[in-house]
């Protein structure tokens, strides 16, 4: 069992930067494939940004060049560095790991004022 639990979001000005973390629990952090998905009221959750266990990172067009992810295994943690926010950020980000199972995190809410 692999708990999630993510920190670090909060309200912000365009332009402005933040980073969320995602602790993991239990002893197989390097073994899981992580990502951040958000999720905008009334849209579907949609892939941010992911990582591999080797460190292979893929992102989606919309955060490419703006948005960093990266993992710490030592720290069985997470990390999303977002710059250069934009209104059209502003969503509930959820931690996502997948190792046989899926496991997601509470979420944590980005709101950017334009």
């Amino acid at each position: 069992q692999v708990q999630l639990v993510e920190s670090g979001g909060g309200l912000v000005q365009a332009g402005e930067s933040l980073r969320l973390s995602c602790a993991a629990s239990g002893s197989t952090f390097r073994t899981l494939y992580m990502a951040w998905y958000r999720q905008a009221p009334g849209e579907q959750r949609d892939l941010v940004a992911g990582i591999s266990t080797g460190g292979s990172v893929n992102y989606a067009d919309s955060v490419k060049g703006r948005f960093t992810i990266s993992r710490d295994n030592a720290k069985n943690t997470v990390y999303l560095q977002m710059n250069s926010l934009k209104p059209e950020d502003t969503a509930v980000y959820y931690c996502y790991a997948r190792g046989r199972i899926s496991y997601w995190g509470q979420g944590t809410q980005v709101t950017v004022s334009s």
